[in-house]
């Protein structure tokens, strides 16, 4: 019985970090985002952080923006630089489209062509990706 537990333990823990990938337009691999907020490139190499508070970090866990609870996009100095609407409509800090970001993963631009996929990804954590922070 311990031994199935284990092996159940064992699974859970495996699959609650399984990292959802990033695609570009043409689905080829961009990155991962594992569920525990970890940003990866296409080699598996981290490039980033989003905490449990919203904090978004890079790579040498320096702070470099927040995701608020409403949607709200700001960069480290806590000034605004776009919004992230429930129905995925994302928007720049002037509240003009920049993008959207369907229920199925389809990241567009404003223009309505396919920029991506985040398949099993937040939607303001597919925002920071694809639009407001540049990680590398």
């Amino acid at each position: 019985m311990k031994k199935t537990l284990f092996i159940g333990f064992l699974v859970f823990s495996l699959y609650a970090v399984k990292a959802q990938t990033i695609e570009s337009g043409n689905h080829s691999t961009t990155g991962y985002i594992k569920s525990d907020g970890t940003i990866e490139n296409s080699s598996r190499s981290t490039v980033g952080y989003i905490k449990s508070d919203g904090t978004i970090e890079n790579k040498n866990h320096s702070t470099i923006g927040y995701i608020k609870s409403d949607g709200t996009i700001e960069n480290k100095s806590h000034s605004t630089v776009g919004y992230v609407k429930k129905d995925g409509i994302v928007e720049n800090s002037s509240h003009s489209t920049i993008g959207y970001i369907k229920d199925n993963g389809t990241v567009e631009n404003s223009s309505h062509s396919t920029i991506g996929y985040a398949s099993g990804i937040k939607k303001e954590w597919a925002a920071v990706v694809y639009f407001f922070f540049k990680l590398d």
